[in-house]
């Protein structure tokens, strides 16, 4: 049995809280023993817990990486436990007390930002591959973009792979409750919906999205777009729609908890990131439905849309091309059926959950053999 240890220092659920539910309610239960490190009163733990995982809350690690006073709190925790892998997400403290008490580390990259020039210049990219390779094992990149990230800022290639994140398929809720979907927001039959499903901030592209709107509501077409999130942006948002006249056309349903029902009246997805975006776990969920998706070139969106099969690419910070992509979906009905499928077919084929566990569980396998651990 291989005890592994995961430390993640969110609060909130985000990107990197979902994978490590996912896994936790996916993981193969005869091979392995999983337990998870979380700041206390983490929004994570019920569901950590409802998986029947254990949860160890500690104090002085909640949204920040490295906290000294951490390393050794976590290096009891390791010391008590016993675990043979310690796998970080944003823990860097974590890393740290991992290898202090000689265990196999592995820690993932769940974002893909900009790389400062800092880091991918001399001698600061020299210093930061040091540390990194110094402090963990194995790393998991969750796309092609966010190794990029890690090779760009000093680390080997070799000492990167990437596991493309997997998450539950997901089915569309009853005819009656897509009917009451429709039926609150004022969405008539026929009108062609899209969706984004985002955190209301600048670099994730709702700007563009509005100004998308804006043409397609002077070329006289019928549809509406919903906006899921919240975020500092939310305001600035709301009063750009007025100030573009597409407030009719664009509804701002703040944070919502029935992601199922909001994907079952999609047509299609939206993501115009251009400054953060790895892997969006809404866009497979979506694909799990058949739903495609039109999003921009940036991060790693075209490892998970791939143009013209599951949906289509523009390139980022291009409201001109992003609402001739839109028009195209709505006018072309054999492609956007086409999109339906392919997203679907490719969804089985990379991102079901039960592949992303396997792949998360051979990178442990070959830590351990890396440190010559005997139960690699």
């Amino acid at each position: 049995m291989i005890k592994v240890l995961n430390i993640i220092s969110d609060s909130n659920i985000g990107g990197a809280g979902r994978c490590v539910i996912n896994y936790v309610k996916h993981y193969h239960k005869d091979e392995f023993r999983v337990m998870v490190v979380m700041p206390k009163g983490s929004l994570l733990k019920p569901a950590v817990e409802e998986a029947g995982v254990k949860v160890i809350e500690v104090d002085g690690i909640a949204d920040r990486s490295l906290d000294l006073a951490a390393i050794g709190k976590l290096r009891k925790i390791i010391l008590k436990t016993n675990p043979d892998v310690i796998h970080t997400h944003g823990a860097m403290a974590g890393r740290i007390a991992g290898k202090l008490c000689g265990k196999a580390v592995v820690f993932t990259r769940h974002s893909v930002f900009p790389v400062s020039k800092r880091l991918s210049t001399q001698p600061g990219k020299a210093i930061n591959g040091f540390v990194n390779e110094h402090t963990a094992d194995a790393m998991i990149a969750v796309a092609e973009a966010a190794k990029q990230n890690l090779t760009d800022s000093g680390i080997h290639p070799e000492r990167v792979t990437v596991v493309l994140n997997g998450v539950e398929e997901q089915l569309p809720v009853s005819k009656e409750e897509q009917a009451a979907w429709k039926n609150t927001y004022g969405i008539g039959d026929g009108t062609f919906v899209m969706s984004i499903l985002a955190r209301l901030e600048a670099v994730k592209g709702h700007l563009y999205i509005l100004e998308a709107a804006q043409r397609l509501k002077e070329a006289g077409k019928e549809f509406r777009i919903l906006v899921a999130g919240v975020g500092a942006e939310e305001e600035k948002l709301k009063e750009a729609a007025k100030e573009m006249g597409v407030s009719e056309q664009v509804t701002f349903l703040g944070f919502v908890t029935d992601v199922r029902g909001l994907l079952s009246i999609t047509d299609v997805q939206l993501n115009a990131s251009y400054g953060t975006e790895a892997t969006s776990l809404s866009l497979l969920e979506g694909m799990s439905m058949g739903i495609p998706a039109i999003v921009s070139d940036f991060g790693g969106n075209p490892g998970v849309i791939s143009h013209e099969e599951n949906g289509l690419i523009f390139p980022k910070q291009n409201s001109a091309a992003l609402a001739e992509a839109m028009l195209r979906l709505m006018e072309d009905q054999a492609l956007l059926a086409k999109l339906k499928e392919g997203s679907r077919r490719i969804f089985q084929e990379k991102f079901t959950v039960e592949q992303y566990a396997s792949n998360i569980e051979q990178v442990y396998r070959s830590a351990l053999a890396a440190r010559g651990g005997k139960k690699a």
